[in-house]
């Protein structure tokens, strides 16, 4: 069976598991096996791992550090230039800036791919009419500077000064004043500068902005609910602070979640053979990453506060 085969029927059990039957998937996409059969799938499993890794970003990132640091060691110092990066991920404000570029990155690409086109249209433009603004005569002996004989050379020079210039275009070119196209192309520079400049890199800057605001708030967010509530159980502050022992106790003692993290931990270690029920039930969610075993909305001094009223 190919590889994407069996991660397509994989990912398949995974999505519908909930409202079928697992062994009736099993049997509808044809991936049970004879009885008796104990094979290994080498080539299946090699591939799923080269595909885990290979999108796993912090691994990515330490191969790369790793290969500037061998680098730098065999070749030359330049590369261990590349190391400071490391500087710029130890801390939570900068990390946000570099994933603000990321966040978006498909809107990003798309738009940069929109400023190429029209860009090249401004190109095909220039070449036909404009030509020969783009003519710098040279000095006594030297060839004029032709920034726009062929249409590579052409679209290269508009994209390079173009779209770094302030105002387009046209703070690169002659002046037109006096020419026969004088009027064309003031008409070319001011829709340039409107279209690339004004609308198009906007956007660009525009995207990244708001996607570090986003994640900005989303980290604010974040960081206000865990001071605001217990992260366990998910029950507010307010409601711990009218009890004697209050939150910050609740929350180091009675739901620290430390002590589940560790837990878990414990289980992901220790033999399945070994597992009483209510680690095995425990595991099976956790494997599935499914959290109803964290008590959300219950917690043993609500508990006693419910039977109090009730008595």
């Amino acid at each position: 069976m190919k590889y994407w085969d069996k991660f397509v029927r994989r990912k398949t059990k995974q999505k519908y598991k909930d409202q079928v039957d697992e062994d009736t998937l099993t049997s509808l996409l044809g991936a049970e096996r004879a009885p008796g059969d104990t094979s290994f799938d080498y080539r299946y499993n090699c591939w799923l791992w080269i595909g885990v890794i290979l999108t796993n970003g912090q691994f990515l990132y330490r191969v790369g550090y790793l290969i500037c640091s061998a680098c730098g060691v065999f070749f030359s110092p330049f590369f261990y230039a590349f190391l400071l990066i490391d500087v710029v991920l130890s801390f939570p404000m900068l990390k946000a800036i570099l994933q603000s570029v990321t966040h978006n990155i498909r809107q990003l690409v798309l738009t940069i791919m929109m400023t190429l086109v029209v860009v090249y249209l401004y190109t095909v433009v220039a070449f036909n009419f404009f030509r020969k603004f783009y003519v710098q005569e040279g000095e006594d002996g030297e060839e004029p500077d032709r920034k726009c004989h062929n249409m590579l050379t052409c679209f290269i020079y508009h994209f390079y000064a173009g779209v770094r210039a302030g105002g387009g275009i046209g703070d690169e070119l002659e002046s037109p004043y006096g020419d026969e196209l004088e009027y064309a192309r003031m008409l070319y520079d001011i829709s340039f500068f409107f279209f690339v400049i004004v609308i198009l890199l906007a956007i660009m800057q525009g995207l990244i902005i708001d996607a570090f605001g986003e994640l900005r708030d989303q980290q604010e967010s974040a960081t206000e609910k865990l001071e605001s509530s217990c992260f366990i159980c998910d029950i507010g502050k307010e409601t711990f602070d009218r009890l004697p022992r209050g939150f910050d106790i609740h929350t180091t003692k009675e739901h620290n979640f430390a002590n589940y993290l560790f837990f878990l931990q414990h289980l992901v270690n220790k033999d399945d053979t070994e597992y009483t029920g209510q680690e095995s039930y425990i595991r099976e969610k956790y494997d599935n990453r499914d959290w109803e075993f964290f008590p959300v909305g219950e917690c043993f001094v609500k508990q006693y506060e419910d039977q109090l009223l009730q008595s």
